[in-house]
């Protein structure tokens, strides 16, 4: 199993989180490898700064002045060196920085794009925006201190080979002080792993919360609920605080601890120093490269618990996201496609009994609402079943294909940020001319007037700036413009008033003329304008034929369409 978007090499099939992440810096190996020569070169050349010091000191001492002139030189092409290094050692850093993340949003889209309406039932909705929010952050940060991390580690084995060669007693102090520093503040990264992981759950539960209360606002006010979700919202925020407030114990410990031990193996390297220099063993240009070499390494030690810190970090939202791209579609192309006629066919529902003939406007009305809705999620194939199209079973035909061919358009669909030209027609296909036919068929063109820019007006998130009724118009032009060979319509006009309703019903059948069509709606309406009329009971055909006969003949059908009223 790959995930990947088009045209990018896929994810190994993997629920490592660390393979994750050297998959991520293996896709840019030389930005990557540059950034690690770059960390070492930047880090090596400030651990060699103190032994240029310590022997122009030397040189000083002996009143030699081309020793101190060829320190001197060369401090300075180290201080050189170390700039060049460093400026770019942070351009690398930015750019994997952001190869890393936003490859992640990108496997991230295409993840979701691939499950498709089984997403919302799989992850919850603040799960996706924290990985957006929260988890690429981190993930870029993991990668980010990849290359300091190894310049620190590189410059603390310089640093101990030169001490040790100096002086045996000081090198091993650098070289047993360090691994016990580390291993000091090690005991701080488990809790603090395991307080973030707790803090990342508990902000995921918190975003879906949020998304749950504001998408059902209008619902809660009519219900009453609204006190209710806004304490219980209220009372998991005060957790997470609480969650946040933990982490940032741990952290201030780890902080503290990143500047309290190095600074105490300082002053120990100074004295044991200034003893070995008083007693003769060691000169004084060593003595101050001594002290220069333990000042230098506070910064790669904190560099080293920095690295940890980050990439355990990483490592946490490494692991979500994996667990988000391990997900699998509900639906999957077949091993091997079949093939399916060109032009109009016979949409068939084997399980209920509903045929779909090509080229018409047919209506289906169901005593429960739900009944309408499983059989367009098989005419659709959003859900397996034995459905055909051309007598081909639609689960024998690649998703593409029938995606192609059978346009869904629901209620459930949304309005998303964005020029309302490009809203109604994505794929830039339609002229003028198309859009307004769409819109008339809709009833949807005085919308578009109101707006101050016409079809260039810019639509807000989700179309909030639209009420419920001209958002379900304006979602019905958009599946008329996309002109489907196959539209199959699920209540579009319950959220309308009368009047626009018998303007849509008069307009839907011309503007689908030698389409194929399918309305779900118990409309008398919409009904009456079709040309074919099934009625489904208990998920199973029990009549067809024309409005007007089903509402004569049938007594469960005129029930169901005049809402239990005659």
């Amino acid at each position: 199993m790959r995930f990947s978007p088009a045209g990018e090499p896929g994810v190994p099939d993997s629920r490592s989180a660390t393979r994750y992440l050297i998959w991520l810096a293996a896709r840019h190996k030389l930005l990557f490898s540059a950034g690690l020569l770059l960390g070492v070169t930047w880090m090596v050349a400030q651990a060699l700064m103190p032994a240029a010091v310590g022997r122009a000191v030397d040189g000083l001492s002996r009143r030699d002045s081309d020793a101190l002139l060829t320190w001197g030189l060369v401090l300075l092409g180290l201080g050189v060196l170390q700039a060049v290094a460093g400026i770019l050692r942070h351009q690398c850093a930015v750019r994997n920085w952001l190869a890393a993340a936003y490859r992640t949003v990108q496997l991230t889209v295409a993840t979701a794009n691939r499950l498709g309406a089984a997403l919302p039932r799989r992850v919850a909705t603040g799960e996706v925006v924290s990985i957006g929010t929260s988890d690429i952050e981190q993930i870029g940060h993991a990668i980010d201190i990849t290359a300091r991390g190894t310049g620190a580690l590189v410059a603390i084995a310089t640093v101990a080979v030169i001490l040790l060669d100096a002086s045996m007693p000081l090198g091993l102090v650098v070289v047993l002080g360090v691994p016990v520093l580390m291993a000091v503040v090690g005991l701080l990264i488990r809790p603090l792993h395991r307080q973030q992981h707790a803090y990342r759950d508990a902000e995921g539960a918190l975003t879906t919360r949020a998304g749950d209360i504001v998408s059902g606002l209008r619902v809660l006010r009519g219900v009453g609920g609204e006190p209710v979700l806004s304490a219980r919202y209220r009372d998991e925020s005060q957790a997470l605080r609480t969650h946040g407030v933990r982490v940032a114990r741990v952290q201030a410990l780890l902080e503290a601890a990143q500047v309290l031990l190095p600074g105490a193996f300082l002053v120990l390297v100074t004295w044991l120093g200034a003893r070995f220099a008083l007693a003769g063993q060691i000169s004084a240009g060593q003595l101050v490269a001594f002290y220069g070499y333990t000042a230098f390494l506070v910064s790669p030690l904190r560099q080293l618990t920095e690295a940890v810190d980050k990439l355990t970090r990483g490592h946490v939202a490494a692991r979500r996201v994996v667990r988000l791209l391990q997900l699998t579609p509900e639906l999957v192309d077949p091993a091997r496609s079949a093939t399916v006629p060109d032009g109009p066919g016979e949409l068939v529902d084997v399980e209920s009994g509903v045929r779909v003939p090509p080229g018409r406007f047919t209506a289906l009305a169901a005593a429960v609402p739900e009944d309408a809705v499983a059989i367009v999620d098989r005419l659709g194939r959003y859900t397996d079943s034995d459905a055909t199209l051309h007598g081909v079973p639609l689960r024998e035909l690649a998703l593409a294909t029938v995606r192609e061919r059978v346009l869904v358009a629901d209620n459930d669909a949304r309005l998303f940020t964005g020029q309302l030209r490009a809203e109604l027609d994505p794929h830039g296909a339609a002229d003028d001319a198309a859009l307004d036919a769409a819109l008339r068929a809709a009833s949807a063109s005085d919308i578009v007037d109101a707006l101050p820019d016409g079809l260039d007006s810019l639509v807000a998130e989700r179309g909030r700036e639209f009420s419920g009724g001209q958002q379900q118009r304006l979602r019905l032009a958009r599946a008329l413009v996309a002109d489907p060979e196959t539209l199959l319509l699920v209540e579009p006009t319950s959220a309308v008033d009368a009047h626009t309703e018998a303007r849509i019903a008069a307009r839907l059948g011309v503007a689908r003329d030698g389409r194929t069509t399918l309305v779900c709606t118990t409309s008398p309406l919409l009904l009456g304008h079709a040309d074919h009329v099934i009625f489904v009971e208990d998920g199973k055909v029990v009549a067809e034929g024309s409005h007007a006969d089903l509402h004569d003949t049938e007594p469960r059908y005129r029930s169901t369409v005049s809402r239990g009223e005659d």
